[in-house]
């Protein structure tokens, strides 16, 4: 049987060739992915019932929500797939989980909503909520999510929605677990990200959320950013890759947040 976190590569990597090409036909898929033509199709319909993709005959074209993305929300790095897969892994079927914006979270919505133990019934419908565009334009595609999507205005960069509007749709909200991609963190400075606007949205998720679980590659721990959006206590668990700082990691481990290394 195919692990989830393998079907999960073959799906984004499946939508990265997409976006190069428009269409795969399953030969040509089977090819790029060193796997046989039996479970592309099976990717291929999976990927069409989550409306990601339309299947052909013989294949599939992208839809345009996988088409019009940039190229750093396409594709993920393996060191990022980690941090995705695991940081999914962590996200209970009844919970309601937030996630800010960013290639990171992205990631982890994609691995989220890749889940095979998510509930399909409409009385008890997983649900995401994001002020991320890219995000909540995904998900609202998979018929077994239930998609809230914050107001605000929009950051063309991130994809994030910000400002007042989404700070006071927070104050309504319960979170059960929010998924907080940064753009820097450490023991000192705490979640950091690069603008003064995200940074009030990302503390009011944070605020608002019973868990934080915060997503990061090992680089963020060698950076700083302008805002702080919590202190490293605010955290409860930091998913980050292997290649971290051993120090920097041992310093947020003392601050008492659990490190989970993969």
């Amino acid at each position: 049987m195919t692990a989830p976190a393998d079907r999960s590569r073959r799906w984004n990597r499946l939508l990265e060739l997409l976006t190069e090409t428009g269409r795969l036909s399953v030969e040509e898929a089977a090819e790029r992915l060193a796997v046989s033509a039996a479970t592309v199709r099976r990717d291929f319909t999976a990927l069409a019932e989550q409306q990601l993709a339309t299947r052909t005959h013989g294949g599939i074209v992208a839809t345009s929500v996988a088409y019009d993305l940039p190229a750093r929300y396409r594709g993920t790095d393996e060191a990022k797939q980690r941090v995705a897969e695991h940081a999914a892994a962590l996200v209970d079927p009844a919970e309601v989980v937030a996630l800010n914006g960013g290639t990171t979270t992205t990631a982890v919505a994609r691995a989220i909503a890749g889940r095979g133990d998510l509930p399909t019934s409409a009385d008890s419908e997983f649900t995401i909520v994001t002020n991320a565009l890219n995000i909540a334009g995904e998900m609202v595609l998979r018929p077994h999510l239930r998609t809230i999507c914050l107001g605000g205005m929009a950051r063309r960069e991130s994809y994030e929605l910000h400002g007042p509007l989404a700070e006071l749709a927070l104050a309504e909200l319960r979170l059960d677990t929010l998924i907080l991609g940064v753009g820097a963190i450490s023991a000192e400075g705490g979640a950091q990200c690069r603008h003064l606007d995200e940074a009030g949205v990302n503390a009011e998720m944070v605020r608002r959320a019973r868990r934080v679980v915060a997503v990061a590659t090992a680089e963020k721990l060698e950076r700083t950013a302008l805002a702080r959006i919590c202190p490293i206590e605010s955290i409860d668990v930091l998913v980050i890759d292997k290649d971290a700082n051993p120090d920097a990691v041992n310093a947020i481990r003392d601050a008492g947040v659990r490190v989970d290394l993969v």
